[in-house]
């Protein structure tokens, strides 16, 4: 089971940026997915969740109306489209997904918003 992030970089305050997680190892269409975040010298922190079929998304309330959760089941991909980006959006950000119980992190992309 792995989980690989992309699409992190510098972008500055008012941008976009869209992460990508490939997922492989497991059946990707059965399972929900979820992006985390986490800003320097804090906890992590949940942003988003996707359920199954791509419906029953949720967010975090620092970045609702910004943030948009997807997925291509396709693909075994899940993406998180970032707009209007703050300097408290830097973070690592990292997609998980639970397995059998047991949490499954990537390695994490960082995002960096800052003039």
């Amino acid at each position: 089971v792995q989980l690989v992030e992309s699409g992190g970089g510098l972008v500055q305050p008012g941008g976009s940026l869209r992460l990508s997680c490939a997922a492989s190892g497991f059946t990707f269409s059965n399972y929900a997915m979820s992006w985390y975040r986490q800003p320097p010298g804090k906890e992590r922190e949940l942003v988003a969740t996707i359920g199954i079929a791509g419906g029953g998304t949720n967010y975090a309330d620092s970045v609702k109306g910004r943030f948009t959760i997807s997925r291509d089941n396709a693909k075994n991909l899940v993406y998180l489209q970032m707009n209007s980006l703050k300097p408290e959006d830097t973070a690592v950000y990292y997609c998980k997904v639970v397995r059998r119980f047991v949490p499954v992190w990537g390695q994490g992309t960082l995002v960096t918003v800052s003039s």
